[in-house]
């Protein structure tokens, strides 16, 4: 009995005894370490990473949050304050798709000639093409924690993944405040990755695969079903909420556009399992298929369509964040509200959600690390990404590289070269630091939490 029961009752931070972080880890056991790390998914930023003075960084953050035309009330951490957005607000119907393994260079509107992307280079003419958004991670789990909770990729494992990850303060339950009811929609199993525990834990209704007859799937991988069959199932549910009268926040999650790219024949003129280019016109004609089918519904005219991509299909590059592999679509259609436009701003995923919330004039208690875009991004153009143990911040042409052992440096974001560390490097090391180190740090005190924990 004695190993389940130090497993159920002991804590890593017992060995905290220390200043000393040699110290510490003399006292610890190397199995137990071990299997802790294996669970929680995480790397402890302030033992492993560069780091400030708690209150220079507090300070930095507090500058970085200051918003430019919207009433920021500041209470105890400046990630959390009193967001007041003026006139009275949208009350849309809000349906976020994020889209499988999508970069913006798929597109045309970025430069493609391919011809792959017909249904959302329509969409992105006829409503708000955010032109220069990047993805946090290289991971799904990482872009759903960034559009749902607004908070920096920190290292190690996505949120969405770490234990204790229930009761926080998430956009979903933004909208639930607000008399919504937040949905997350899957056309796999959500119990991969820890979706499902996450986003119902969060106060999401969760709904997967699993509630599709299989008389109703036209098509299936190890992946899940075919995004129209998601499309399909995402439709009814939405009926279901309008004809209860119940306004709603839905995000859907695809799987189409993912290795081996299968999907049903005769949908477009790339035979399946034929490669990449497959997979996304595929995913292109089943999401034009769902905004017109949309577009029948009574609920259609009040409903906000927001379509970004969790990451882009490229993992790693010679540098060690190159900044084309996290460049991302952002297109927010809503053609009775929204009129077209194009938003050159740099930004992040974890601005999408405070966008979304501003574009419908929301006011609301935050606890996000993310900016509107459209008010206070032109002020402040900066972009969060991060592999599995390199966390980055990009600005003004350069990118800081946090990495384990304190190390930091700053590269060219084109060349990849190592820049000086001049007064503008430092200045942006600082910026970098304060977000993941109060980011880190907010999370393991459970002040991420609906409730903070006292």
């Amino acid at each position: 009995a004695l190993p389940p029961l130090s497993v159920t009752l002991l804590d890593v931070r017992f060995k905290e005894f220390s200043a000393d972080a040699q110290a510490n880890e003399l006292a610890g056991n190397g199995y137990f370490d071990f299997w802790h790390a294996f669970w929680a998914n995480e790397i402890d930023y302030d033992r492993f990473y560069r780091t400030l003075p708690r209150d220079k960084a507090l300070r930095k953050l507090a500058e970085e949050l200051a918003a430019s035309r919207v009433k920021v009330v500041v209470t105890q951490q400046p990630f959390d304050r009193e967001i007041v957005n003026p006139g009275p607000p949208k009350r849309l119907n809000v349906v976020l798709v994020s889209v499988e393994s999508f970069s913006a260079e798929f597109m045309t509107a970025f430069g493609n000639r391919q011809g792959i992307t017909p249904k959302l280079d329509q969409l992105a003419q006829q409503g708000l093409l955010f032109t220069r958004i990047y993805a946090t991670g290289t991971r799904t789990v990482r872009g759903l924690g960034a559009l749902a909770l607004s908070v920096p990729p920190t290292p190690g494992h996505s949120i969405v993944k770490r234990p204790s990850n229930d009761q926080l303060y998430t956009v979903g339950e933004v909208f639930r405040s607000l008399g919504y009811e937040s949905l997350f929609l899957y056309g796999g199993y959500g119990y991969f990755d820890n979706m499902n525990a996450f986003f119902a834990g969060n106060g999401y209704t969760v709904i997967d695969r699993t509630a599709i007859k299989p008389e109703d799937i036209h098509f299936e991988n190890i992946w899940g079903v075919a995004d129209e069959d998601l499309f399909t199932l995402s439709l009814r549910e939405l009926d279901q909420r309008h004809a209860a009268g119940k306004p709603f926040f839905a995000h859907i999650m695809t799987t189409s556009n993912h290795r081996p790219f299968t999907y049903p024949e005769g949908r477009i003129d790339i035979p399946s399992k034929s490669g990449r280019e497959g997979g996304v016109k595929y995913t292109d004609w089943a999401i034009g298929r769902f905004v017109e089918q949309a577009r029948t519904r009574p609920w259609f005219a009040n409903t906000l369509f927001v379509i970004v991509a969790d990451h882009t299909h490229k993992g790693r590059g010679k540098q060690e964040l190159p900044i084309e592999n996290y460049h991302i679509p952002l297109i927010m259609y809503a053609p009775a509200h929204v009129k077209p436009g194009r938003v050159d701003t740099i930004a992040s995923q974890i601005d999408v959600s405070p966008t979304v919330l501003g574009l419908l004039g929301i006011s609301y208690r935050s606890r996000f690390f993310g900016h509107d875009i459209l008010r206070d991004g032109p002020s402040h153009e900066r972009a969060l990404m991060a592999n599995y143990q390199t966390v980055g911040y990009y600005e003004r042409g350069r990118v800081v590289e946090l990495k384990p052992n304190g190390r930091a440096r700053v590269v060219d974001a084109e060349s990849g070269k190592p820049v000086p560390m001049d007064e503008l490097s430092q200045h942006l090391v600082d910026e970098a630091i304060s977000y993941y180190q109060l980011a880190s740090d907010a999370y393991k005190r459970g002040e991420l939490k609906i409730k903070p924990t006292p």
